[in-house]
This record gives structure tokens, C-alpha cells and sequence, in this order.
């Protein structure tokens, strides 16, 4: 069986019960373990000159490979292009966007040093599966250099609407590199159309009826694929000492009040701040609830170099403060707001002691904290998952109550039916999105996309 050979930014095999990964990492992970894989990418280590030798090592059978990046690459590539461009670009955040010509050198160039440092560790029937916004132009790079292998690209975040993406310096040529690929895939059929849209009216290209897209002289294949988790290594979790420690301290903090839960990183998409000012006006829609129910806040911090993620760090403090500063009791406040990563069985706990789950960002890939809430729930007296629509997992998981995160009223409401629902209804949601999330998991998703590629014949760009 060929070898399965993913890239990505960053490298970060899990550990049983440590530190909070991303879903990037846990779905990225739990596809490796299946196949005789290899993970190349970043360390997250700064050297003083970049060797372009690879640190190797084996982690639970799979092969990683990392490279020391550069105090410029990482400003330039990471901090710049990547987070302070294309980030909120994707995100429908052009107010935030901030380009610079030697972010795009630095982008262009931690992309050809990527590719020349993993070409030697390939072999010629290796599948390779690149991830995310951070590479897009690495196919590109690997094939001047004789690359041949098929090569498939994953974008996690959202693709924008074409209206927006020409907003952006040279977008032709970075969308042009996505053609160096033979299989483009996206987390939904919205995000694919917006990318197709794109090459129809952008580019001047066509969607064919049998899913090719073909534009600047080539043709690809491009589709979605909802990524999941690893829905039975989660169920077991819960049910782990270190979850039922979590789970009593959570319930015994709680006792007589119902808790709501939210688990993001720190950033503008996630909505924290609308979430936090719906709770406000549930508590003022609903005074009965005052001292009755309370948010517990996971959020931890990230991109701490880049201005804007300091900015909405100090205005959620100041949110925070102001409303608990005006409905706080002796022994009872609105909102926990609390900014450290918990390991995965502590953070099953969590879910599992919730009434409900609030998972409301501004625009999200996918967003898979509402798949491991639904997850880790008590089948016989399950929780509810408020949704935001704008969350690509909203397009599984329509038994969730779905809400706008930009209307203060609809989430507040939610949280409020939610709160009150009916035993035999939660029961009723709950099942229909575990079933959802057990048949699409992270398996699901990766034999639909490794599949998909191996059906496709090599180098099927017109190189």
C-alpha cells in the first residue's frame, strides 16, 4: 500500500490526557495511524539559519519530519502572510487584513523551503496530502521540481467569496498554484461554490459536469469533504478518571445552577464577543435565570504577536468585567472566562456536565468543539448544541438549534429553548447528530479523500 504523506504548518502528534490540540491535529493524526504515514512540517522552533535538514522521529508508528524555521520566516510567512492576510481575508475580515510585499516573498519562500526539504523523503508512489491556507502554493513548488506523485490540497478555514478574494495582491497567481494539485478539497459545498465561482468569473474557466474544474491550462479535481473527529476514541475518553474528575468538579461547582459551556481559541471569527454580550441579554431577557445559569468560557490564547489577536484579547476582558461587574452575586457570576488549554479528557468532562453547548462563531471551516460536545454527552439526559450557521459543521448537524452568532436575540433565545427543552426532544436531537458524527468521522473523511485521489491518474494537471 502506497505511503500516505501529509504537510502541513505545524507538527504535533497528541498525547493521551496532555495539552488541547487543534482539530487540524486530532483528524490529521487519527488518519496516520492507519497508514504506514509520514507528517513533515514546522517544528514551531526558531534557528538562527534555516539547514533545511529535517528532525526525524516515530510517534505511535508514524514517521515525523520537521524543519527549524528562521526568526523572518516566521514573521513574514506565519505572522504575516498567513495570519495577518489570508487568515482574515478567509474569514470575511478585509478590514483586518494587512499586506505587505515581503510577507508574500516570505510566504513564497517558507513554501519552496517546505518543498526542498520534504522532496528527498518522498518515494515515487507516495500519496501526498497537503493542509491548509498556509501551503497553498506548495504543490507548485514540488512539481518544478519533479514531483509526480498525486498531491491533494485540504483548505480548513472557509474559502471567500470571489468579490472579496480579489481584494487580495497577485489572488490570480495563488489561486493559479491550486492547479498544480490533482484533487482541491474544501469542508463544504458553500465554500467549494465560492471557490468555483471564482474560476468561472474570475479566471475565465469552467466547472464540468463530472466535477473537474479547468482554468490557467489545467484541470483539477475539487469537491467537498466535511472533516469529522475520531468519534470512538472520544466516547472512550468520557468515560476516562481524568474526564469524571473533570465531569464532578464542573457538576459540584454548579450544583442548582446549569452550565453553558463555549471552547474556542482566542479570535475574531469565534464570535466571543457577541456570545458574550448574548449572555448578557439572556440574563436580561430572561431575569429568572439570573443565579441560575452560568458560561464557562475556555479560551485559549494564540497568535499573541499579531495586533489584532491583542486588541480582541483586551476587549473581551473588558466585556467580561463590565458584565459580570453588573449581575455578579457573592457566590454566583454570568461568566467563567478562563484562558488555558485543558487537556481532551478534562475538556470531555466539561462538555458532558453542560446543559448546553455554545459554539457560535462568525465564520468557521468547520469547527469541531460541537462535534466532541455531541459526543461526550449522556445519551439518557444529553445537553443541547446551540450552532452558529455560519459554522460549516451547521450543514451536518441540523438537529443542533441552529441561530445567527451576529444577533444577540436569536442566540440568547436559543440558549433560553435550550435550556428548557424537553427531555424526549434532547434525546431525539442527540441522536440524530451522535449518528452523524459516529458514521462521519475522521475515517469517513479521510478514506473519502485519499480514495478520491487514488482514482484520479497521476500529475493530472496539464503540466
Amino acid at each position: 500500500m502506497a505511503r500516505l504523506v501529509v504537510i502541513s504548518n505545524r507538527v504535533a502528534m497528541p498525547e493521551r490526557g496532555g495539552a488541547s490540540v487543534g482539530g487540524l491535529t486530532m483528524a490529521l493524526a487519527a488518519a496516520l495511524t492507519r497508514y504506514e504515514g509520514v507528517w513533515f512540517g514546522w517544528s514551531g522552533e526558531v534557528a538562527p539559519t534555516f539547514t533545511g535538514v529535517p528532525h526525524m522521529k516515530q510517534t505511535d508508528g508514524v514517521t515525523v519530519a520537521t524543519i527549524d524555521l528562521e526568526e523572518q520566516d516566521v514573521q513574514e510567512y506565519y505572522n504575516g502572510y498567513a495570519n495577518t492576510v489570508l487568515w482574515p481575508l478567509f474569514h470575511y475580515r478585509i478590514d483586518l487584513t494587512h499586506y505587505e510585499r515581503l510577507f508574500g516573498k516570505g510566504y513564497a519562500r517558507v513554501n519552496c523551503r517546505f518543498a526542498e526539504t520534504v522532496r528527498p523523503l518522498l518515494q515515487p508512489d507516495d500519496i501526498i496530502w497537503v493542509h491548509d491556507y498556509h501551503l497553498i502554493p506548495l504543490a507548485r513548488e514540488l512539481r518544478r521540481m519533479g514531483c509526480r506523485n498525486r498531491i491533494g490540497f485540504f483548505l480548513h478555514i472557509p474559502w471567500p467569496a470571489p468579490q472579496l478574494l480579489t481584494t487580495l495582491p497577485r489572488h490570480s497567481d495563488l489561486v493559479s498554484s491550486l492547479f498544480d494539485y490533482d484533487l482541491v478539497g474544501f469542508q463544504t459545498a458553500d465554500w467549494l461554490a465560492a471557490f468555483q465561482g471564482y474560476v468561472v468569473d474570475e479566471a475565465g474557466g469552467e466547472v464540468l459536469d463530472d466535477g473537474a474544474v479547468r482554468a490557467f491550462g489545467r484541470s483539477i479535481r475539487a469537491a467537498a469533504f466535511p472533516i469529522g473527529i475520531d468519534a470512538q476514541n472520544f466516547t472512550e475518553i468520557v468515560r476516562s478518571p481524568e474526564a469524571q474528575r473533570s465531569y464532578d468538579r464542573a457538576a459540584a461547582t454548579g450544583v442548582f445552577r446549569d452550565m453553558i459551556v463555549g471552547v474556542d481559541r482566542i479570535d475574531y471569527s469565534k464570535g466571543l464577543e457577541e456570545r458574550f454580550l448574548a449572555i448578557e441579554e439572556l440574563l436580561e431577557s430572561h431575569p429568572d435565570l439570573v443565579e441560575k445559569v452560568f458560561l464557562l468560557q475556555i479560551a485559549q490564547t494564540s497568535r499573541g504577536d499579531v495586533e489584532a489577536y491583542q486588541d480582541i484579547r483586551a476587549k473581551l476582558d473588558a466585556v467580561t468585567g463590565r458584565i459580570n461587574g453588573a449581575y455578579a452575586t457573592v457566590d454566583w457570576s454570568p461568566i467563567r472566562y478562563v484562558n488555558r488549554s485543558y487537556g481532551r479528557d478534562a475538556l470531555a468532562g466539561l462538555y458532558r456536565a453542560a446543559k448546553v453547548g455554545l459554539v457560535t462563531p462568525l465564520r468557521d471551516g468547520m469547527n469541531l468543539v460541537g462535534k466532541e460536545y455531541v459526543a461526550a454527552q449522556n445519551p439518557e439526559d444529553p445537553g443541547v448544541l446551540v450552532l452558529s450557521r455560519f459554522a460549516g459543521a451547521a450543514t451536518q448537524m441540523g438537529e443542533a438549534l441552529i441561530v445567527n452568532p451576529y444577533s444577540r436575540e436569536d442566540v440568547a433565545d436559543a440558549i433560553a429553548r435550550g435550556l428548557d427543552m424537553p427531555k424526549a426532544e434532547r434525546i431525539r436531537r442527540w441522536e440524530s447528530l451522535f449518528h452523524g458524527v459516529q458514521t462521519q468521522d475522521a475515517a469517513w473523511w479521510r478514506d473519502a479523500f485519499v480514495a478520491a485521489l487514488h482514482q484520479l491518474p497521476e500529475t493530472s494537471a496539464d503540466l
